[in-house]
């Protein structure tokens, strides 16, 4: 009898994914459960560090997937223009500020449901922006945000 290698094949997105990642994409891995094995559960990459106009099409996006959100927690700091709240689906989404980095959003539904997304750079590559996202969606993921940004190249390559 024999054993097999116990060691995981890398798992890596379907390549038809690469392509479509560009500016103002996000890659979701949303579990809802409280058993989430990795410390992120998705990816977005704005087009720009205006929030204003960049959160709308975000949380549009993860309404369809999640239900109504409540709240978004992000850093003011790496964002111009920082609403206090966005209307989404008729519904108001609070915008808070959290010193969380700028390599991090927290996202809310409810009172309890916490969703972590990596914030790629607009200026990233789009090599670079690839690479982090693959790694944030990752199962399993053990790696900060920051860390995934410098191991991916994907941080700031511009003073802001």
């Amino acid at each position: 009898m024999t054993v097999s290698d116990p060691s995981p094949e890398p798992r890596h997105l379907p390549s038809g994914i690469h392509q479509t990642v560009r500016p103002g994409c996000a890659l979701l891995r949303l579990e809802t459960t409280a058993s989430r094995e990795g410390v992120l559960d998705g990816a977005w990459w704005p087009r720009s560090h205006d929030i204003g106009a960049e959160l709308p099409a975000l949380l549009a996006a993860l309404t369809e997937h999640l239900g109504p959100l409540s709240r978004v927690g992000l850093d003011a700091t790496a964002w111009e223009g920082l609403p206090t709240r966005i209307i989404v689906d008729d519904r108001v989404v609070h915008v808070v500020s959290f010193p969380v980095g700028d390599d991090t959003i927290l996202i809310t539904r409810g009172d309890r449901d916490h969703f972590s997304l990596l914030v790629v750079p607009p200026e990233a590559t789009p090599e670079a922006a690839r690479a982090a996202m693959a790694q944030a969606v990752l199962g399993g993921n053990v790696s900060s945000a920051e860390q995934i940004l410098v191991d991916t190249g994907g941080g700031r390559t511009t003073a802001s």
